[in-house]
């Protein structure tokens, strides 16, 4: 349910939720404001937290951190979310180079990443890389496979194969397109235009996902995410809804098949969407997905 107003009206109606039952969860939450860190060390602060099938590690980074992989099985994304802050790229025989406010794709295998500079990174990993998953601090909540969310299943590989790819967030609004979307063959990035101001109260968006969860990353302001689980023929497994206050960073995983919305305090407010694998009816609109004449979509879904 979205205001007249909100581009994603456009979008195919979602189906009523499936029949509510046993395969109902909770949303996940990483506070990064107020929980200790994961990892504590000389190259700074890291925090983890998962969904089902992607890791969010918020990192505030010493000057000349090195963030390495060392086989990693697939693509992921990195976010450098604010001007200068430098990175040097590394993989394989490609180097890259960026002044920071930009997103980045990087290929499965060894790579490194360093910020000269330090300040705040993002990495957004698949939960295909156990030694991260171990790491999350609330890995207990995917002990196993969440019913209602199907296998994460690849996309098709990038035209010109796996590289390091640089996307500046200085992309100006355009008429008919939502927010600031990039895909990878595994996951989806939304971020919109920070917001001035607390949100208008009566243009919110009611909505839910019969099949995947929504990640949302609270970089500044504070938000309240609204939740409502829907009903099932058992009343016993009826839940009170849910308005949950969180400052920032932090991360708030909203179940499958939940119907949510948020909304933001006074001052300045930025959140990032996060989507694994990446959102269909998101990549079928016409200029929304910013790389995606770089990544194909899935043989029948145009």
């Amino acid at each position: 349910m979205y205001d007249k107003n909100d581009l994603r009206s456009a979008l195919a109606p979602a189906a009523a939720a499936k029949p509510a039952g046993s395969q109902l969860f909770d949303a996940e939450y990483g506070l990064f404001y107020q929980d200790p860190p994961v990892d504590d060390d000389a190259g700074g602060r890291t925090w983890y937290t998962r969904g089902q099938n992607f890791i969010i590690a918020y990192s505030e980074a010493a000057p000349g951190a090195v963030f390495e992989r060392t086989g990693q099985v697939d693509e992921f994304m990195v976010l450098l979310a604010y001007p200068e802050t430098p990175a040097i790229l590394s993989a394989g025989e490609q180097h890259e180079t960026t002044g920071g406010y930009a997103v980045i794709i990087m290929p499965p295998g060894d790579s490194r990443i360093e910020l000269p500079e330090g300040g705040k990174l993002v990495r957004i990993f698949t939960t295909r890389s156990p030694d991260l998953v171990a790491k999350c601090a609330n890995a207990d909540g995917y002990a196993e496979q969440h019913g209602n969310i199907p296998p994460l299943a690849d996309w098709p590989e990038p035209v010109g194969g796996f590289k390091i790819r640089v996307y500046s967030l200085e992309v100006a609004p355009q008429p008919g397109r939502f927010g600031r979307i990039w895909r990878s063959t595994n996951m989806m990035v939304n971020m919109p235009p920070a917001s001035i101001g607390p949100r208008d109260r009566t243009k919110v968006s009611p909505h839910h996902h019969d099949d995947f969860e929504q990640c949302s990353l609270a970089l500044e302001g504070e938000w309240a995410h609204h939740m409502r689980w829907p009903w099932s023929v058992d009343m016993n497994s009826w839940r009170d809804d849910v308005h949950a206050e969180v400052g920032s960073p932090s991360v708030t995983v909203i179940p499958a098949q939940v119907i949510h919305t948020s909304t933001w305090s006074a001052g300045r407010n930025q959140l990032v969407d996060i989507f694994s694998p990446p959102r269909a009816d998101f990549s079928k609109q016409p200029g929304w997905v910013l790389n995606a004449d770089e990544y194909p979509l899935p043989e029948g879904t145009a």
